[in-house]
């Protein structure tokens, strides 16, 4: 697959209104004495099995996620408490395949010339409402990130992690390092992180973007979660 427009949106976050909401077999991790979540929206284009066709109506869409970031024996990854897609054969297979909370939204992603026109509105009656609606933009130049700094603690991760049952699962990503650009983005509405229970600071978040990067996606694996 790949994905396009992908704007990093993050807020710091008390490390103890967090740390309830992730499960215990993940460690929680922190920069600069916070827990952080992510707001990520992004389209997808290109969804393909390996060595095989595209499958209709799931191989272009947009998707939004809302996570935050843990460590499970050792290895970085992401946890996500949310992710909102615009196909709805691509949320049931998910759901399936990988055991991550896919929500069908309805969505559209634009251009305004050099911005990114984002909306979102969740429309599941089993979960909580949830919506998004913003435009961001490339800022600066693009660079790979230092390892240390923020940028690179909070995107180059390569595991997925959920929980299922007494398990783990634990899903692998390959792709080159990020190549991110500086952003601003303009929030209209933004209740994605509350549907979780989550409350965000009233601040801009730190905001980067990358126009594309190529993305290939495994199965889950099982681990024993203790």
């Amino acid at each position: 697959m790949r994905w396009t427009d992908l704007a990093f949106l993050h807020w710091p976050v008390a490390y103890d209104a967090i740390r309830p909401m992730v499960p215990t077999a993940f460690e929680l991790g922190t920069f600069d004495g916070a827990a952080w979540v992510g707001i990520t929206p992004f389209r997808m284009t290109g969804v393909r099995p390996r060595f095989g066709p595209p499958v209709p109506t799931t191989n272009d869409f947009p998707e939004l996620n809302v996570r935050t970031y843990v460590r499970f024996r050792g290895r970085p990854g992401v946890y996500f408490f949310s992710l909102d897609a615009a196909s709805r054969v691509a949320v049931v297979a998910a759901r399936v395949a990988t055991n991550l909370p896919y929500r069908y939204a309805r969505m559209r992603q634009t251009h305004d010339g050099d911005d990114v026109v984002y909306t979102s509105s969740r429309r599941e009656s089993s979960a909580p409402s949830a919506e998004f609606r913003a435009r961001y933009r490339a800022t600066g130049d693009v660079a790979l990130s230092a390892p240390g700094s923020f940028e690179y603690w909070a995107t180059e991760r390569y595991s997925l992690f959920t929980i299922a049952g007494d398990s783990v699962l634990r899903l692998d990503i390959e792709h080159e390092p990020w190549a991110l650009q500086p952003a601003s983005v303009d929030i209209e509405r933004n209740t994605m992180a509350r549907a979780a229970g989550i409350e965000l600071p009233d601040a801009p978040p730190r905001a980067h973007f990358s126009r594309s990067l190529d993305v290939v996606a495994h199965l889950p694996s099982r681990q024993r979660a203790r």
